[in-house]
């Protein structure tokens, strides 16, 4: 019987990993040149540029006026800065605040497909990106979704001069919750590795050493001091909701803590509700 199942399983696998390269140009989480004329029809298209950090080239965009507060957006896992594309089509968003979005390393056109399992890592490819902006004199508000979310908290903490206030959406901050997923240890084998789209090989990358990564921030998280928002969805799979209440245990030393629970959201807040982010960012301004 439990060969039948193995078995059964590893047909199972087969079959979305051939699926996975059918589709893999759908599932590359990045806007083209072409895709960014189309979805910003009618708006003012985001400059895009590309900065030499350390090893790698990293891809952000921008837009918006110089003399505003920054609201540097940090995307999940897999993503891409398209995550955040809907904020920067927002007229009212545009008077308050400056935005940038990144491309994490290993996403987008930052290195795709080759993820980087260290957040201190992570977190030196974006620094040179807000110390742009900081130089400039402005605030800098950092929002992190999901994955992003213990990146935007390792910014602070290692980098404190250079944020002013987290906002953390959905963010799998909390090790315990964590999951250990079997099939992230076959997708990593390099005959199963580079069968998969790049995006989930970087994604699979980052995320095999996330617990550990995690499990190393928890005595720093103390050393937060910047007002912290918090939005998380009681309908959330992906990431377990209990992550708003390690969030509120751990940021003890912040100057504040809002968490914002909602009854009938899941994990995709900046799709499902774009609302609750926009009120956190000009929430966060008026700090």
């Amino acid at each position: 019987m439990l060969q039948k199942f193995t078995i059964k399983v590893f047909i199972g696998y087969l079959c979305i990993l051939l699926l996975a390269q059918l589709f893999s140009g759908c599932m590359s989480f990045r806007m083209n040149n072409r895709e960014m004329k189309e979805y910003f029809a009618g708006h003012t298209i985001p400059k895009e540029h590309r900065i030499h950090v350390l090893d790698k080239d990293i891809n952000y965009t921008e837009i918006g006026n110089d003399s505003l507060p920054v609201a540097f957006f940090v995307h999940g896992s897999p993503g891409s800065w398209s995550a955040f594309a809907g904020f920067m089509k927002d007229s009212v968003l545009l008077q308050k605040v400056k935005m940038v979005s990144v491309d994490r390393i290993g996403f987008g056109y930052s290195d795709f497909g080759h993820g980087e399992k260290s957040l201190a890592k992570q977190v030196a490819y974006l620094k040179p990106i807000v110390v742009k902006y900081k130089a400039q004199g402005k605030k800098i508000i950092l929002i992190g979704h999901s994955l992003g979310g213990p990146i935007i908290a390792k910014m602070a903490i290692d980098y404190p001069e250079l944020v002013d206030n987290l906002i953390f959406v959905a963010g799998s901050i909390d090790p315990t919750l964590e999951p250990t997923r079997w099939y992230r240890y076959i997708m990593d084998f390099v005959g199963v590795r580079y069968m998969i789209p790049k995006s989930f090989r970087a994604s699979n990358d980052e995320i095999l050493y996330l617990k550990e990564e995690l499990e190393e921030m928890l005595p720093q998280w103390q050393s937060i001091r910047q007002p912290c928002i918090v939005i998380q969805g009681n309908k959330d799979v992906l990431v377990h909701p209990k992550n708003a209440a390690f969030a509120k245990r751990m940021l003890v030393n912040a100057e504040s803590v809002e968490i914002w629970l909602k009854d009938d959201m899941n994990h995709f807040v900046p799709w499902s509700n774009p609302e609750l982010i926009n009120q956190a960012i000009l929430k966060s301004i008026a700090r």
